[in-house]
């Protein structure tokens, strides 16, 4: 028999059928191994919906984060956002399990912290350590599992504050939360979040770093997996270790790229990857 393993996968974004391959190249098993995948569940792809379907059907074997499109989803469903023209997640909406699929999907995590590694969709700001980011997650979790969805959903959108402080409060303190957990890519050392940018680390605005090469930053000391930039690493074959203690797993699957799983290690930081080629390419689009 087969030991248990664990994984982390990157960004699905709708694509079933890659991670149906994915899951049966590493031969993964509900009963006994566990997948931990990274957020942007839905969106762009072309099955949100089946993909939906199947990690719910997983139960705990599927651990799964909230990226930015699956808070676009929510939004969506409660009516204050409008779908934008790539959207791709109508069918979700308008399937007859829609309510259950979108409530389980509101009772995911902002992130997690297993098997020593800290796993978030985006990023963690540098004055953040693990312990601090998995209590302010666990903030806009209660928000997103309260009655009070749609009021935390319209309050949700923007891009200011730009900078966390601990006195901040309210829809501006929640909102500072999910962008940096859900949207973050550039910040300055002292945490200023950039949101224009969308290109690979080398294309920093400047005064800005990529958030994972900040000096000092609290959570240094802890491995970290994350996905969302999908113009970081661009196949999973560039991966050769952790990169400033840091694993990005989003290897653009929708982009025409590859989906990647880590099998990680007995002792944190050690993995090994698996990927599959994506056979259905988006044409690329602001997230």
């Amino acid at each position: 028999m087969n030991s248990m393993s664990l994984y982390c996968i990157g960004d699905l974004q709708g694509c079933h059928l890659p991670f149906q391959r994915l899951l049966e190249k590493i031969d993964f098993s509900a009963s006994r191994d566990t997948v931990y995948l990274l957020g942007d569940l839905v969106n762009r792809g072309p099955d949100s919906l089946g993909l939906l379907r199947h990690l719910m059907a997983l139960g705990d074997a599927a651990k799964c984060l909230l990226g930015n499109h699956d808070l676009h989803l929510l939004a969506l469903w409660q009516g204050v956002r409008k779908a934008g023209r790539h959207d791709t997640v109508q069918s979700v909406l308008q399937a007859p399990d829609s309510a259950a699929l979108l409530d389980w999907l509101r009772h995911r995590a902002m992130a997690l912290q297993r098997h020593g590694w800290l796993m978030v969709h985006a990023g963690v700001l540098p004055q953040w350590t693990a312990a601090q980011t998995l209590v302010l997650a666990a903030e806009v979790e209660q928000a997103l599992r309260g009655p009070d969805l749609k009021s935390f959903l319209t309050a949700m959108y923007g891009n200011a504050p730009s900078q966390w402080h601990d006195r901040l409060a309210g829809a501006d303190r929640l909102r500072v939360i999910v962008n940096a957990l859900t949207r973050l890519r550039f910040c300055t050392p002292d945490g200023v979040m950039d949101f224009a940018s969308k290109d690979g680390a080398g294309a920093k605005p400047p005064g800005f770093l990529p958030w994972f090469e900040v000096p000092g930053r609290a959570s240094q000391g802890t491995p970290m997996a994350f996905g969302h930039w999908s113009t970081l690493v661009k196949d999973a074959r560039q991966i050769k270790g952790l990169r400033n203690n840091t694993l990005p797993l989003d290897t653009g699957c929708v982009w025409g790229g590859c989906l990647t799983a880590a099998r990680l290690g007995a002792t944190a930081g050690e993995f090994e990857l698996i990927a599959v080629k994506c056979e259905q390419a988006q044409q690329p689009a602001t997230d």
